[in-house]
């Protein structure tokens, strides 16, 4: 068994942090070989990788139904698997030990389709590359159209798109809106011209994968966008027309942290970089901590509590916005899974960050005493108790 080292995302304290140190969070795992097959002579054709989070009950028909499509090209398929538990890992190891084309990626404590997606083009070895989902809702045949695609030299990226030829996604109804609306999001901030950029079936050259890698941001769930907007130039495109078929196990991905990954990732790839979304949603915790500050000491103020009690109560309660928006921005599978885990990371939290109420009110009562406005009073309090954690928090970037 081989290690890679990928960054770790926990919650903690209620918190999501990508810790920077390199440490063993991804195991390759190969399956074991049961019926006498031999790893492939010549390198593939085409390299699927397949991002997987607690997808058991579906991952060995969409591994069945892909062979069968593709037996007469050179392929492997990389399953990149990010779940709980390892009822997925085993599925897949089950199936592969008669194939010697499949591979298991298990990458722990890890989340987000995107990185999984660079973990396994990164250990890849085709001409060309390609991603589909896990939970049986993409055709396994559509992978030899966007080959065929591909076979075109002025082609650098096929996609499989859900709105190409009609409005149909074969998506429910409210999922169906916000699809809508994150592909008029996308066209309206990056004018690509593409029918479905929040697709996740397509496959691309090598070359442009490695045009792209160094400006990957590797966030989130809408890995097309990153890679069509990640490159020198915008990319070759073809397309091909797709609806999705009914998810044959897992559930949906989508929650507010996969939203707020789209927005944030758009705002990085429209300033080409001058803004990271790392960098905005820690802008945005900073906001939430304001407004729960400012409308807390507005209401207090007018129920006549006096200034100083106000003051530092907004303290407490901007805490409790901090903490509120770090929660909308972790993603589903790292939040607490109960009430008392809930309680517990709450307790935690402010536990933790107990000597943010003397210094953020500390300096808010100093300044009001020097006849500052209290809302200017406030935001220097919590600016100077951001600028606190980021010179002394060096090891850690917020998620």
């Amino acid at each position: 068994m081989t290690h890679a080292f990928a960054m770790r995302g926990v919650f903690c304290h209620g918190v999501s942090h990508v810790y920077l140190a390199q440490i063993p969070a991804v195991k390759i795992i190969e399956a074991p070989r049961s019926c006498g097959c031999t790893e492939p002579d010549s390198l593939p054709v085409l390299s699927i990788v397949i991002c997987t989070l607690d997808e058991h009950e579906a991952i060995d028909s969409v591994l069945s139904e892909l062979g069968e499509h593709l037996q007469d090209i050179q392929h492997e398929i990389i399953v990149v698997d990010d779940s709980s538990d390892e009822r997925t890992g085993d599925a897949v190891n089950a199936y592969a030990a008669g194939d010697p084309r499949i591979r298991l990626v298990r990458r722990y404590n890890a989340n987000g389709l995107s990185s999984a997606a660079i973990t396994g083009w990164d250990l890849s070895k085709g001409k060309f590359l390609a991603i589909m989902d896990g939970d049986g809702q993409h055709d396994p045949s559509l992978m030899r159209g966007l080959l065929d695609k591909l076979a075109c030299k002025d082609v650098d990226v096929a996609i499989a798109s859900r709105y190409l030829d009609n409005s149909r996604s074969g998506l429910p109804g409210l999922r169906h809106i916000l699809s809508r609306t994150g592909i008029r999001l996308t066209d309206t901030t990056l004018g690509i011209p593409m029918a479905d950029p929040l697709s996740g079936c397509f496959a691309m050259t090598r070359d442009w994968y490695m045009q792209a890698r160094s400006r990957l941001s590797g966030l989130g769930f809408k890995i097309l966008i990153d890679v069509v907007a990640s490159g020198p130039r915008l990319p070759r495109m073809a397309q091909i027309p797709t609806v999705l078929r009914a998810r044959a196990g897992g559930a949906s991905k989508l929650d507010t942290r996969v939203i707020v990954d789209l927005i944030t990732l758009l705002i990085e790839k429209r300033t080409h970089g001058r803004f990271r979304a790392e960098s905005v949603m820690h802008g945005a915790t900073i906001c939430a901590t304001l407004v729960a500050q400012w409308l807390s000491a507005s209401i207090l103020l007018t129920l006549a509590c006096p200034l100083r009690i106000t003051l530092l109560l907004s303290a407490g309660l901007g805490l409790a916005g901090h903490l509120w928006i770090k929660y909308l921005m972790t993603s589903r599978s790292l939040r607490p899974h109960s009430l008392r885990d809930f309680a517990r990371q709450w307790m935690g939290f402010y536990a933790s960050r107990w000597s943010d109420l003397p210094l953020n009110a500390g300096v808010a009562i100093t300044l009001c005493t020097l006849h500052c406005p209290w809302p200017l009073a406030i935001t220097a309090g919590v600016l100077l108790l951001e600028a606190h954690y980021h010179t002394t928090d060096k090891g850690r970037v917020v998620a």
